[in-house]
C-alpha cells in the first residue's frame, strides 16, 4: 500500500559496509514511523540457514562441490555465495573469497568495473569486478526482502520501495557513480548519503526530542566513523535558525583508506612474527588466512568486554592438512595494544600524518595510507577545516562528538579519542568534548539512512548538508608551447560545496570551445576544504584541490559540417537526486552535449 502521494510504503536504509551490510526500515505510512532493523537471512558455517542482524562483506567463491543445493529460495542458490559461510569458509581458502570490495571500487589506480577479485587470486579460480561484487551483496539484501517481506506482492518488494544507500563521505565522484550502477545492476535505484550525516542521523532518532536538550547553539559536533576500509571525519555545527536550533555539515575530510583491514593486518603480522619466533613460519596464502583469521579474533574480542582471548587456526599447506594446521590464540592485550599504540597513539593538535615511504617499485594492490595513526590524521583534518568551520582556534576545536564503526565496540578505544580531544581542546583553553551516544556501533548507519528516507518526506529533522565536495574542471591556460612544460591547469569551479541535490548552475560569464566529432576529456578536480561559487577561477591549487578521474564523451558531428569544428559553450553542473554529478556543454541554440564519467580507468600519471 502506497501513501497518498502514491510513495511506496517503506523507506530503506542501506549500509553497503566494507565489513558487514546491514538494511534498515521503516513503515512510512505509520504514525509514528519506527526504524527497525531487518534480520538477514544466509547460509552459517554449519549449512543452516538463519538470521543475522548484518551480511557479512565477503562471497566466497564455491567450487561445483560446494555449491548450494536443496530446496532454498534462489538468492541462497548461488555460486558466489555472501555473508557468514562466505566469511568463515574463505579464511580457510582465501583465494576463493572477495572481500574489501568497496576498497576497490574507489581505488583509481585500477579498473573498477574489470574482473579483478579476489586480488592475486590464481585464473581457475572465477574472478568478479569490484562494482560485480558490490551488486551481489545487494542483490542478497533484495532476495532476502522479497522472500520475507514482500512474499509475491510487487508494490512490498524491493525494487518498489525507496531506498537510500550509504557511501563515505570521502568517496568520489567516479566511486559514488560506480556505487548506483552497482544498485541498478541488483534493480534497485536508490539516493546516496554519506556515511558519517547517516549515522548522526541515527542518533537524532535515537535521541528523539532529546536531542535539543543535548547540543547547543555554537555547538561544533565532530562525527568520527572508522570503519571496516575508510576513516571519515565530519563537521556538524549547531546554529540559530528563527529561535529553533539548525544543524549543517560543515566539514568533510578526504579520502582515507584505513580502517578495521588495515588493524587486521597489523594483528595479522604480530602473530605471525610471533609464530615466527616459535620456530612456526607462514608462507604468503597462510598471512592472508591469518589475517582474515585476526578479523574475526578482533570482532569477537571487541564485541564481547568480558573474553579475555580468541583462539583461531590457519590450514597446512602441505599434504597432512590436518598436521600440518596451525593453531594459536590472540588475547586482548595484543588487540588493544596493537590498535590503541598503532592507530590511536597520543599526539598532539599539531601532529602532521607520516609522510609515505615510496619504493621504487611496488606492487599493485589498495593504496592503504602510509601512515596508519587515526589521530594524526584526525589532527590534520581539524586544522585544514578551521576556516570552513568558523573556528577561531587553532583548529576548529569540537565541543562535542559522535563514534561510528565496530572498531569503536573496545572501551579502551573510545576512551583513547575522548582523551586525545580533551588534551587538544585543553591545550587552547576549552573544556572537555561531550561524548554523544545511544547507537548501536553496528547498525546505526543504516538506521540513520532510513531516518533520511523519512527526512525527504518531511518526517524528522533535516542536517543541511548537499554537496560534500566542491568540484571543478581543469581548464589549460594559454600557454605558449615550451618543451618539456605542459600549459598550466586552472580549477574552474562547478560545483560549490553544500550544493543540494537535484540543483543546477550555469557556470556564469564564460565560454568555452569545444571540439566536435572527436572523444573529448575534460580533467576533473575535487576539495572537501575549499569553498569556491560556481565559476570561481582557481590557479594556484595544488594542495587544496586534488585531481581525480577524467570525464570522457565521444561527442557527436551535430550537423555543424564535420568533425574538428568547434562550437561556442557554456557549462552546467547538475547535482542529480542520487547525490552524483551531472556535467553537460549547452550551445547559444540549446544544443546539449552530455560528458559522462570514464569510469574504466586506466592508470595514469600526470606531471605535477
Amino acid at each position: 500500500m502506497a501513501d497518498s502521494e502514491g510513495r511506496s510504503r517503506f523507506v530503506i536504509g542501506i549500509d553497503l559496509g566494507t565489513t558487514n551490510c546491514a538494511l534498515a526500515y521503516a513503515d512510512a505510512t505509520a504514525d509514528p514511523a519506527r526504524i527497525r532493523t531487518f534480520p538477514v537471512p544466509q547460509i552459517t558455517r554449519g549449512g543452516a540457514v538463519l538470521d543475522r542482524p548484518v551480511l557479512p562483506s565477503f562471497l566466497y567463491l564455491a567450487p561445483e562441490g560446494e555449491r548450494p543445493r536443496g530446496e532454498l529460495p534462489a538468492y541462497l542458490r548461488q555460486p558466489s555465495i555472501a555473508g557468514e559461510f562466505a566469511r568463515d569458509r574463505g579464511w580457510e581458502i582465501p583465494s576463493r573469497l572477495v572481500s574489501s570490495a568497496k576498497s576497490w571500487l574507489c581505488h583509481g589506480g585500477v579498473d573498477r568495473t574489470a574482473q579483478i577479485l579476489p586480488w592475486g587470486a590464481p585464473d581457475e579460480v572465477p574472478h568478479l569486478s569490484p562494482v560485480e561484487a558490490s551488486a551481489a551483496y545487494l542483490r542478497h539484501l533484495r532476495g532476502a526482502w522479497d522472500d520475507k517481506i514482500a512474499r509475491g506482492d510487487p508494490a512490498l518488494a524491493l525494487d518498489a520501495q525507496e531506498i537510500v544507500l550509504t557511501v563515505p563521505a570521502s568517496f568520489d565522484a567516479v566511486a559514488r557513480d560506480l556505487t548506483v550502477r552497482a544498485a541498478e545492476s541488483a534493480g534497485l535505484r536508490v539516493t546516496l548519503i554519506e556515511e558519517p550525516t547517516a549515522a548522526f542521523y541515527a542518533w537524532l532518532d535515537a535521541s528523539g526530542d532529546a536531542w535539543r536538550d543535548r547540543v547547543h547553539v555554537g555547538d561544533r559536533v565532530l562525527v568520527c566513523d572508522v570503519g571496516g576500509g575508510t576513516t571519515d571525519f565530519t563537521l556538524v555545527a549547531v546554529g540559530d535558525d528563527a529561535g529553533n536550533l539548525a544543524l549543517e555539515r560543515v566539514a568533510v575530510g578526504s579520502h582515507l583508506l584505513v580502517g578495521g583491514d588495515n588493524m587486521d593486518l597489523a594483528l595479522a603480522v604480530a602473530v605471525r612474527d610471533r609464530l615466527a619466533a616459535e620456530g612456526r613460519r607462514l608462507d604468503a596464502w597462510q598471512l592472508r588466512a591469518l589475517w582474515f583469521a585476526a578479523r574475526a579474533a578482533k570482532e569477537a574480542i571487541l564485541s564481547d568486554p568480558s573474553r579475555p582471548s580468541h583462539e583461531i587456526s590457519i590450514l597446512g599447506r602441505g599434504r597432512g592438512v590436518v598436521a600440518g594446521t596451525i593453531a594459536t590464540e590472540i588475547d586482548r592485550s595484543l588487540v588493544e595494544r596493537t590498535i590503541l599504540e598503532g592507530f590511536f597513539p597520543h599526539v598532539g593538535w599539531d601532529a602532521v600524518p607520516g609522510a609515505p615511504r615510496r619504493a621504487g617499485l611496488q606492487e599493485v594492490g589498495l593504496p592503504y595510507e602510509a601512515d596508519p595513526a587515526v589521530t594524526r590524521h584526525l589532527a590534520a583534518f581539524l586544522r585544514e577545516h578551521r576556516a570552513v568551520a568558523g573556528a577561531v582556534e587553532p583548529f576548529a576545536a569540537p565541543t562535542a562528538f559522535l563514534l561510528n564503526g565496530g572498531v569503536f565496540k573496545a572501551g579502551a578505544l573510545r576512551d583513547r579519542l575522548a582523551e586525545t580531544l580533551d588534551a587538544w581542546l585543553g591545550d587552547t583553553g576549552l573544556g572537555s568534548a561531550r561524548r554523544l551516544e545511544g547507537t548501536d556501533l553496528d547498525l546505526a548507519v543504516a538506521r540513520g539512512a532510513a531516518y533520511y528516507g523519512l527526512v525527504r518526506r518531511g518526517k524528522g529533522v533535516r542536517v543541511r548538508g548537499g554537496s560534500a565536495r566542491s568540484y571543478y574542471i581543469g581548464v589549460e591556460s594559454a600557454f605558449p608551447a615550451v618543451p618539456g612544460l605542459a600549459p598550466p591547469l586552472k580549477a574552474v569551479c562547478l560545483v560549490p560545496f553544500g550544493m543540494e541535490e537535484g540543483q543546477e548552475v550555469e557556470i556564469p560569464g564564460q565560454e568555452f570551445s569545444l571540439a566536435i566529432g572527436r572523444t573529448a576529456e575534460f580533467r576533473f578536480l575535487s576539495s572537501s576544504v575549499r569553498k569556491d561559487a560556481p565559476g570561481d577561477v582557481v590557479e594556484d591549487w595544488e594542495g587544496e584541490i586534488e585531481e581525480v578521474a577524467p570525464l570522457e564523451t565521444a561527442l557527436e558531428d551535430a550537423g555543424t559540417g564535420g568533425a574538428g569544428r568547434s562550437v561556442r559553450v557554456r557549462l552546467r553542473a547538475r547535482l542529480s537526486e542520487v547525490g552524483t554529478l551531472e556535467l553537460s556543454c549547452v550551445a547559444p541554440d540549446g544544443r546539449r552535449w552530455k560528458l559522462e564519467f570514464n569510469t574504466r580507468e586506466r592508470e595514469r600519471e600526470r606531471a605535477r
